[in-house]
């Protein structure tokens, strides 16, 4: 006879220490074997994912500026002033590999948080493994969220400004493969992970290692941490600066209504 889903958290609960791992080694090596698979189709497909992906925000034609354009004819502009280059002998190949990699990485980011999820749900309560259930489908939707906003807004107005600006008539911009992919990852997959704020703020506040009233103390440190954090991960100037540390103060006051009802939540179950 079939073991209910009972029985099999009860199962898995009782299994020993190396058990555990061996359980673990085999969620690890799914997310693995996900991640491949779109790394695979994203080589495969490299055509696609080179010309119009990666190299979609060096493009005029690229979306974002349609709509900018739209917007405000002053906004429009005829392309980028710089060229790309390969100095290395392996240099395009290893790139392709990375980019796949990153495309993997990011295709499978919710079936990944899927099976991490599955690895912690037997040491659940089962009111507990209802209410987490939807964790993966919150968290898979802010990494997206952060991506689309690095890819769509922020790499955009980055290059744009990096390519307009020159200390000197005289240099010409010429970038490498290597540079133009790690900018493009950076911008992308460090943004879609800073988007997860809200959610690691509410699990701070489930631990008790956060409450609202420590946010709003410390709220002042906090924005120069972001405004710190935001000139990390952009490019060195003001307009990229302030897109990141816009949402990132949103995200942040999202987090203190969060934990406020975390907060509140807790008083009444108590």
């Amino acid at each position: 006879m079939a073991l209910d889903q009972t029985d099999v958290d009860e199962n898995e609960k009782n299994m020993s220490f190396f058990d555990h791992i061996s359980e673990l080694r085999g969620h690890i090596m799914r997310s693995v074997l996900a991640i491949l698979i779109g790394a695979i189709l994203a080589f495969v497909f490299s055509d696609f994912v080179m010309n119009t992906l990666i190299f979609g925000p060096k493009s005029k034609d690229f979306i974002t500026y349609r709509i900018l354009c739209s917007l405000n004819k002053a906004a429009c502009f005829e392309g980028f002033n710089f060229t790309i280059i390969n100095t290395d002998v392996t240099g395009q190949f290893i790139m392709g590999l990375m980019i796949a990699f990153v495309v993997g990485l990011i295709a499978a980011f919710p079936y990944v948080l899927f099976e991490f999820w599955r690895f912690f749900r037997p040491a659940l309560k089962p009111k507990e493994q209802k209410k987490t259930s939807g964790i993966i489908l919150i968290s898979s939707a802010l990494f997206m969220t952060g991506v689309s906003f690095g890819y769509f807004l922020l790499a955009p107005c980055s290059l744009y400004f990096m390519a307009s600006y020159s200390i000197s008539d005289q240099i010409s911009n010429t970038w490498t493969i290597q540079s133009y992919i790690s900018f493009m990852s950076m911008l992308t997959v460090a943004t879609g992970i800073i988007f997860e704020l809200p959610l690691v703020m509410y699990f701070l506040a489930k631990l008790g290692i956060i409450s609202s009233s420590y946010l709003k103390k410390y709220r002042r440190y906090a924005i120069l941490f972001i405004i710190i954090l935001a000139a990390i991960v952009t490019p060195p100037d003001v307009g990229s600066q302030i897109l990141v540390s816009i949402p990132l103060l949103i995200l942040y006051e999202v987090g203190v209504i969060i934990t406020k009802r975390v907060e509140k939540k807790a008083k009444l179950e108590s």
